[in-house]
């Protein structure tokens, strides 16, 4: 073999710093007779050999000393010495002292030990020399009969490696394993066969497959897999074979194997589309998912139940296990519950919507039941969004479904409770007839919330949607109730003071005594004495305690609350005026809603609560407090009209959206183009079988995706890659370099070429390497040696820890052949790692983004400094640079206007999120002057705020280069 073809073998790595030992020292250890010394010599010798040495009088030394030793650490060193020796001249004969090995291979394939045996036969699967082979073909042929298993399926895969090689050395092969495998009973011995004559001779293996296609069942797994693969072949290159070979698939639905019945359950709907095969196929997913315990097989096989839900034919077959899908939710995986209440979602029916209800009162109810854990309160919020939707899809189910939902309003899960008032409202807007259920259980739910954004919802759906003088008189006399007595502000200071009942006013005369005890030993620490009201004291203590739930948020400081409150209340005051036509009853309730709006502003101005109110709530309250003594018809068409009709428009756009997404989603594929008008028909009739081209397989696909990750559609690969490619030294530098930086989730490979722009040998060129930020170089390059104008390629893997931008720092250390100067230095440029490749666009509802706005600490607020002139390019330029998506509705982004705001989402592929609030105008003076505003920032981390922040300011700059040129 000439030395241009030499193979690629698997490489050993030696330790860098060891001395290299010379030929002379190698044979003598050889020849020495202490085994451990020869196992020493021996795997130094693979080494230098691997390493390109050339060993010429090492070859006949191990064949006199090291081949005659029966130890099996030396046999198994050995296999891997006569893999990689060069065993040909330089003219491609074969070298004679090969024969020796040869006689050397007859003996280890004779030999009584059936490990030696089969280990010998698999290292034959490895050579490439017929004419090593040929002497060895009897006895090959022997070793089918031993009495080990071990030894015969390696025989077997030895006759078929050399058959697909060098066919002339044993013509016979299929012949000789058909007959081996009728009378073979080892399952492990029967697969290789069989798998051989799949791709041997596949007449031959159909024909054995029909004489036990009624024991199928009973086969071991790996043979029952090679059987699927052959099936799946057979029939798609012949498709008048399907009905032969289906009921064995079908057979092979019912295995004991769990990766047989997948294999088969996907054989099986590629070769038939009847429903019987497709509910076969989706029964038998199901039980896996449900049976099997690794959350990853669940998701994969999950996956392909939804993806068989993407035909419209098949979409029919599943609606009718629509209720065995709802199995898998007994997986305690949160993200397999999802995928399986999404796909129930998408297959439920008038038929079995009301079984689908009853399985999730039933998961609602296993919620409550269990120990409070995150993941708990995830799936409590994904079952009320999946009860909130099929009650909107179906709405005869809507009066059994609020009922369980109005349990949650006292969940101490804020976002759970808050779900249901979302569907609430949306119910109480569509359904008219359900709407005095609705207002009483908000009612009777009011007491229990123990949350300030639940009590502002169930406020405002009980103030809009209260209709009748029953039920506005109900939710003032609640709201009353929960505010305490009224003025507030004198209520406390009564309290606070011990003018209450008697036992109270000793219990707060107790109290104060001791305080006051104790407060006159108070020293701060500059040595003055702190100084505290009782009033404020026991007022705290009191609140704490004692206080109805909107007095208490209100003494806290939540005074939105308030604002909220007094909205309500005017809503009702004009609905109650509407109703009532007696003027006294009238007057009497506006009297009583003045009362508890001024006592709410009182309360905001006198210093009692936690916080002071802000001057929006105040200015919200007095606009009440004057609508109410106005009390005129525009006004009151405003407030118990405009804001319902304002509901309805944003419910409809809502519907409309989903509506259209839904859509899209079903139209994405029938509108992607299949072929093209040029393109060629492949007429399976008239092709090969054997012709890749003549279809394609499932299994080479499958392998194709595998190893190469599959093609991006509408990507060039030869750009992207060139684009990631970063220059570290200039052209006149003695040693060029330049680096491709390939991204793999949290790792980093940095693929440095080096080029030795010198006459010089360059000896130790080393690249050093220093990350900043949170990465971390896994292992230093190692040295290597350039020939004048050589070069070579470095690699160095790097990992990733965070989502923030990074700096790669380094320099190339060599030294010059011949010189006695100290070692040459060239700096590398940085390399800039990049958070772009970290972040994907992601989505969540306006509550879930609200609450992670308010707990991220670190906020980064960006000046929009750019050219552009138009509000939305703008924003749509922001998104597609920064990775983000707009949450904000795109018929809230529609017409035209001088400003616009719109909330942004990115999720990072180490679970943190980024949030971004834009907040940008035009002068109104100037139409054509560029948008200005801020962009708001916040993430959890530090550096992750910090990098975003950076890259809008980037991208920023390249808008305005792009202009000024």
């Amino acid at each position: 073999m000439g030395s241009q073809e030499q193979p690629c073998y698997t490489l050993i790595q030696g330790p860098p710093d060891t001395e290299q030992p010379s030929e002379m020292q190698l044979k003598q250890d050889l020849e020495n007779s202490d085994i451990v010394g020869k196992i020493g010599a021996l795997k130094k010798v693979i080494q230098l050999i691997l390493n390109g040495e050339r060993l010429p009088g090492i070859l006949m030394t191990v064949i006199r000393f090291v081949m005659p030793v029966e130890d099996h650490t030396v046999k198994k060193l050995l296999l891997v010495f006569w893999e990689i020796v060069p065993k040909t001249t330089s003219d491609g004969k074969l070298l004679q002292e090969m024969i020796l090995v040869c006689d050397a291979y007859r003996k280890d394939l004779s030999h009584p030990n059936e490990f030696i045996r089969g280990s010998t036969l698999r290292f034959l699967c490895k050579l490439k020399e017929p004419e090593l082979l040929e002497p060895l073909m009897p006895t090959i042929r022997l070793c089918l009969e031993h009495r080990h298993s071990y030894v015969r399926r390696n025989a077997v895969l030895a006759i078929f490696t050399i058959y697909k090689n060098f066919d002339f050395l044993i013509p016979d092969a299929p012949e000789l394993i058909s007959n081996f495998l009728e009378g073979e009973q080892d399952m492990s011995c029967k697969r290789n066969a069989f798998m051989m004559l799949i791709h041997a001779d596949q007449e031959r293996a159909l024909t054995y497959l029909s004489t036990c296609i009624d024991q199928v069942n009973s086969f071991g797994d790996i043979l029952q897999l090679v059987i699927v693969e052959l099936i799946y072949k057979v029939c798609h290159a012949n498709p008048s074979e399907r009905a032969r070979f289906i009921r064995c698939i079908y057979n092979l639905l019912n295995s004991n194997s769990p990766a047989v019945r997948y294999e088969a359950a996907g054989t099986l709907v590629t070769l038939s589309s009847a429903p019987t095969a497709i509910k076969a196929a989706a029964n038998c997913y199901i039980e896996l998912i449900v049976k099997e315990s690794d959350n990853n097989v669940k998701l994969i096989v999950l996956d392909r139940l939804v993806a068989l839900k993407d035909s419209p034919q098949q979409e029919k077959i599943l609606q009718e296990l629509a209720m065995d899908v709802l199995r898998i939710l007994s997986t305690p995986d949160l993200e397999v519950r999802k995928k399986t209440l999404n796909l129930a979602l998408e297959l439920v029916t008038l038929r079995t919507v009301t079984e689908m209800v009853e399985v999730m009162k039933k998961e609602v109810g296993k919620t409550h039941n269990t120990v409070e854990h995150e993941d708990t309160g995830k799936y409590r919020q994904l079952l009320v969004r999946t009860l909130h939707t099929i009650s909107i899809k179906f709405p005869e189910v809507a009066a059994s479904v609020i009922p369980i939902l109005m349990d949650f309003l006292s969940d101490n899960n804020e976002l759970a409770a808050t779900d249901v008032l979302v569907f609430v409202r949306e119910a109480i807007q569509r359904f008219q007839d359900l709407r005095p259920q609705i207002i009483e259980r908000l009612l009777s739910a009011l007491p229990t919330i123990c949350s300030v954004t639940v009590h502002c919802h169930t406020l405002w759906i009980l103030g809009e949607y209260a209709s009748t003088t029953g039920e506005v008189l109900g939710v003032v006399s609640a709201v009353r109730v929960s505010l305490g007595d009224l003025p507030i502000v004198e209520d406390e200071m009564r309290k606070a003071a011990g003018e209450g009942n008697t036992e109270e006013q000793q219990q707060l005369e107790g109290d104060k005594t001791t305080h006051t005890q104790s407060q006159q030993q108070k020293v701060t620490a500059d040595g003055t004495y702190a100084s505290q009201s009782v009033f404020s004291t026991t007022l705290s203590t009191h609140k704490a305690d004692d206080s109805p739930p909107l007095r208490k948020y209100l003494l806290e400081g939540n005074f939105y609350l308030g604002a909220v409150i007094a909205n309500t209340l005017v809503k009702l005051a004009f609905r109650y005026i509407s109703l009532d036509s007696e003027l006294s009853v009238q007057n009497k309730l506006c009297g009583e809603v003045m009362l508890v709006i001024s006592s709410i502003i009182h309360l905001g101005k006198s210093g009692l609560p936690n916080k002071a109110m802000t001057d929006d709530d105040f200015d919200r309250m007095m606009l009440c407090l004057q609508v109410v003594s106005e009390s005129n018809a525009s006004l009151s068409t405003i407030f118990t009209e405009q804001c319902r009709t304002a509901l309805s428009h944003m419910l409809a756009a809502k519907a409309e959206e989903e509506e259209a997404q839904r859509r899209d989603k079903r139209g994405g594929a029938a509108a992607k183009v299949v072929e093209h008008v040029d393109d060629h028909i492949a007429f399976t009739h008239l092709t090969r079988g054997g012709d890749p081209a003549s279809s394609d397989d499932m299994f080479d696909v499958s392998m194709s995706v595998a190893v190469s990750g599959g093609k991006k559609e509408g990507v060039d690969l030869s750009t992207s890659k060139l684009s990631k490619v970063t220059q570290l030294t200039g052209f006149s530098d003695p040693v060029y370099a330049e680096a491709y930086v390939h991204i793999n989730q949290y790792d980093i490979v940095l693929d440095v070429l080096v080029v030795n722009q010198t006459s010089d040998t360059l000896q130790n060129c080393t690249l050093e390497l220093a990350p900043l930020g949170d990465l971390k170089l896994v292992e230093k390059p190692q040295p290597v040696v350039l020939a004048p104008k050589d070069f070579c390629n470095i690699k160095a893997n790097v990992k990733v820890a965070s989502t923030e931008n990074g700096f790669v720092f380094g320099n190339i250390v060599y030294d010059v052949k011949g010189s006695t100067s100290d070692r040459n230095v060239v700096i590398l440029n940085d390399i800039h790692v990049d958070i772009m490749d970290y972040i994907v666009p992601a989505t969540c509802t306006d509550l879930e983004f609200r609450k992670m706005w308010s707990e991220f600490e670190w906020e980064n607020k960006v000046t929009v400094n750019t050219h552009m002139t138009g509000l939305k390019e703008y924003l749509d330029y922001l998104c597609r640079s920064t990775n983000m998506r707009c949450l904000t509705p795109e018929k809230a982004l529609g017409g035209s206007g001088d400003y616009m705001a719109a909330n942004l989402y990115a999720h990072s592929i180490f679970g943190e999120d980024a949030l971004a609030n834009l907040s940008i105008e035009k002068p109104l003076d100037s139409p054509g002057a560029p948008v200005t505003g801020h962009i708001r920032i916040r993430a959890k981390s530090q550096g992750m705020a910090i990098s975003l922040g950076d890259r809008v300011n980037k991208v920023q700059k390249a808008t305005i280069k792009s202009a000024g040129a």
